[in-house]
């Protein structure tokens, strides 16, 4: 009898990583998703995927109004979760990356997803994108 295993699709914040609260597997793809590799992320991440990032513009846009009224109350302000999930939709290299994890997973492999937010407090455009993926991942079942 075969049994086949599927990969776990998780995610984290760098600063968990950086101090082991949470402590991936050797042979799980650990993916920064970021656009921007600052804090030693590099050092806790297997791969750099910055194409699975928030647009540079919408970012830039984001961080100017977090600094003025607060990172949530920007999120928001600014629809941004909305306009983020519509950037994974529509956009031909995010769908690319999106189906280059969906294979890791059904060959086993659990894939990371890490950011800078503790989502504990904060929004973060990885719960965005895991339920991007997880919805898709569902689609192909």
């Amino acid at each position: 009898m075969t049994t086949e295993t599927t990969g776990r699709l998780r995610d984290t914040y760098h600063a968990a990583l950086q101090h082991e609260h949470v402590e991936p597997a050797d042979d799980d793809l650990v993916l920064a998703v970021v656009d921007e590799q600052m804090y030693g992320i590099q050092k806790h991440t297997d791969e750099w995927w910055p194409v699975l990032s928030p647009p540079t513009e919408a970012l830039h846009e984001f961080k100017d109004r977090a600094d003025e009224i607060g990172h949530n109350e920007a999120v928001d302000e600014l629809d941004f979760d909305e306009r983020y999930r519509n950037h994974v939709r529509r956009d031909k290299d995010v769908q690319k990356a999106i189906d280059s994890i969906l294979s890791e997973l059904d060959h086993g492999r659990d894939v990371w997803l890490v950011c800078y937010e503790n989502t504990d407090d904060k929004f973060c455009h990885r719960t965005v994108l895991r339920e991007e993926i997880e919805s898709k991942r569902g689609e192909s079942a």
